[in-house]
């Protein structure tokens, strides 16, 4: 058959370059085709070695596809070509002058295997697509000076990276730059208290200048929270120097972060700050009684839906008793969501109410508990102890007699003494057994059981024996003094 021979043509061709026979000759292009010519001068030639050829062709019959078969998967793929990096990222300018332009960028996000080589930076002027390298060799790091450029030109500008794989897409600023000096950047000056919240109470009115330099006079934008501001609640007034942001009467949806960005040609400078405008908060949600026991209820409640704006920094509890309607704090500032009031009386019944609180005040509404506590006297019954009545009737005794005094003409002085009884005697004085009674000369007061009678300027005659008599229902008792008035003495008759 014709298609046998082809395979022992194809094995035999294998072979010759293994034996090195045919190296010297070069293998003609066209072998193939007049193979299937020398086919019929195989036959005589496989008689005589008729052993010798089918051992020698078999062989390579059977090993030609051994060898074949393991020298395909043996082989190593080739490697696949590199692949290059992503395009850089964070384009901008760091500086420029008249002739020269700065720029800054940050590496690919994705480098592979075959790493970084470096960078290429490629310039062309405004309206035109002719790009051209600025830098001879590879940059290595992520900042470069454009240099001799010509003042007043536009130029765009782009950053591509080199590896192994080749060029990564392009990075190109979104906007040509202009080659001009800036005399001063911009720069905003934030007030150290607006570095952090400023907080503001409902309908307030908000005023904040924030300063800035730059030349020539840069342009300034406000946003808050990424939108541009509305001109109809908020007004912004800037100048040569400073912009003001002011809102006549603050509300909550006043709040927010706003941006201030100030610009000179491309260089620009940012600044933010946050905006909290707050009102009281509402009061808290439910309010109810736990439990009771002896002198103390337990009481919990929820916090308020409406913080105001802003944290809550505590509450506020009352109580009412029942039988006055009037409320007492019994607990402010007050952190936690459940409290224990002690010390209520016996025998009445109190109501609570809370009020939520937060840097702006305590909430105008409180909330009420809709039950009340009763503090019950329980297992108490007071038996009065029997005793026998004390007979608390005594008849008058002095404490204190009366002593013996001596006193000077014109002179007012005192007698003394104390007295006790039950019912509270009666007294009287005595001046050598004559009652004094309403003699306006004498003085007589008696408090608290303590006599007194006083002689005003006694005289000559006033001296004597005085009695104080003490008299009630079950008896009279005496004590008696005696007193001598006696002469000043006279220094100027003793000299003569």
């Amino acid at each position: 058959m014709p298609s046998k021979p082809a395979p022992i043509k194809k094995a035999g061709k294998k072979e010759l370059p293994k034996k090195e026979e045919n190296a010297p000759e070069p293998a003609p292009a066209p072998e193939p085709a007049p193979a299937v010519e020398a086919e019929p001068a195989l036959a005589p030639v496989e008689a005589p070695p008729a052993e010798e050829v089918p051992a020698e062709v078999a062989a390579p019959a059977e090993e030609a596809p051994a060898e074949v078969v393991p020298e395909e998967p043996a082989a190593p793929a080739p490697p696949p070509p590199p692949e290059p990096t992503s395009a850089p990222v964070d384009l901008f300018i760091e500086d420029k002058n008249d002739t020269s332009v700065s720029i800054i960028w940050s590496q690919p996000e994705t480098v592979g295997d075959s790493g970084l080589d470096g960078y290429t930076i490629e310039v062309c002027k405004d309206g035109t697509e002719d790009w051209k390298a600025v830098n001879e060799e590879l940059q290595k790091s992520c900042r470069y000076a454009i240099k001799n450029q010509t003042t007043g030109d536009r130029l765009k500008i782009r950053v591509v990276a080199v590896n192994a794989g080749g060029r990564s897409a392009p990075v190109a600023l979104p906007e040509a730059v202009l080659v001009k000096e800036v005399a001063d950047r911009p720069k905003i000056r934030l007030p150290r208290y607006l570095r952090q919240r400023y907080v503001a109470k409902l309908g307030s009115k908000i005023n904040l200048t924030i300063p800035f330099c730059g030349k020539p006079k840069p342009v300034v934008t406000w946003t808050k929270d990424g939108q541009p501001l509305d001109t109809k609640k908020v007004n912004i007034r800037s100048t040569d120097r400073d912009s003001i942001l002011f809102i006549r009467v603050s509300v909550r949806e006043d709040s927010g972060v706003y941006e201030m960005t100030v610009k000179v040609d491309d260089f620009e400078d940012k600044a933010s700050l946050t905006l909290q405008i707050i009102e009281l908060p509402s009061n808290p949600g439910s309010m109810k009684i736990v439990d009771t026991w002896g002198f103390n209820a337990a009481l919990e409640w929820t916090p308020p839906g409406d913080n105001g704006n802003t944290d809550i920094t505590g509450y506020t509890i009352q109580k009412s008793d029942k039988k006055t309607g009037d409320w007492f704090t019994v607990l402010e500032h007050y952190n936690r969501l459940s409290a224990t009031i002690s010390d209520l009386v016996m025998g009445n019944t109190y109501k609570f109410r809370v009020f939520s609180e937060n840097k702006c005040g305590r909430s105008e509404a409180s909330m009420t508990t809709k039950t009340e506590a009763q503090i019950l006297k329980t297992g108490i019954v007071y038996t009065p102890s029997e005793f026998a009545e004390r007979d608390s009737t005594e008849p008058p005794k002095f404490t204190t007699i009366l002593s013996d005094r001596a006193a000077t003409v014109g002179y007012s002085t005192k007698l003394l003494c104390s007295v006790r009884g039950s019912p509270m005697p009666k007294i009287e004085w005595l001046k050598n057994q004559m009652v004094i009674g309403d003699d306006p000369k004498y003085r007589q007061i008696c408090r608290q059981g303590i006599c007194t009678l006083e002689i005003r300027k006694p005289g000559n005659f006033d001296g004597g024996v005085y009695v104080c008599r003490a008299k009630n229902t079950h008896g009279t008792a005496t004590v008696a003094c005696k007193l001598e008035v006696k002469q000043p003495i006279n220094p100027d008759a003793e000299k003569k």
